[in-house]
């Protein structure tokens, strides 16, 4: 079995844009940068302790909520769909070695993010 290489990635993703990815143009209009102030403000930054996972970016994490809410998925569908579809991975920012949130990570975010903690 071929392993895949960058460039394929780059293949995948150029035919994605012919096709017309809507996610192109909403990570091309929205000033994500300036969620952040906000999230962090709601307390939606990771704790940091030795026992915590890597820390997630918080805007990354809120976009993976918008695709949660765009697509209509389950957090466990929208992990399985972060690691097979590039592109929700390009819209987060995410590469073939990046580490992704898990579903109870998106669950925990969703939690702060909306007060229902």
């Amino acid at each position: 079995m071929r392993q895949l290489g960058f460039l394929d990635f780059d293949i995948c993703l150029d035919r994605i844009d012919k096709a017309g990815d809507p996610l192109v143009r909403l990570d091309n209009t929205v000033d994500w940068k300036i969620f952040r102030l906000l999230l962090k403000k709601r307390g939606a930054s990771p704790k940091k302790s030795k026992a915590d996972a890597k820390e997630f970016d918080v805007v990354m994490l809120f976009k993976i909520l918008i695709l949660q809410s765009l697509y209509n998925l389950s957090d466990e569908a929208l992990e399985s769909q972060i690691l097979d579809r590039y592109s929700f991975s390009r819209f987060l920012g995410l590469h073939a070695a990046s580490k992704v949130p898990d579903a109870t990570t998106i669950w925990r975010f969703r939690e702060v993010v909306l007060d229902r903690h």
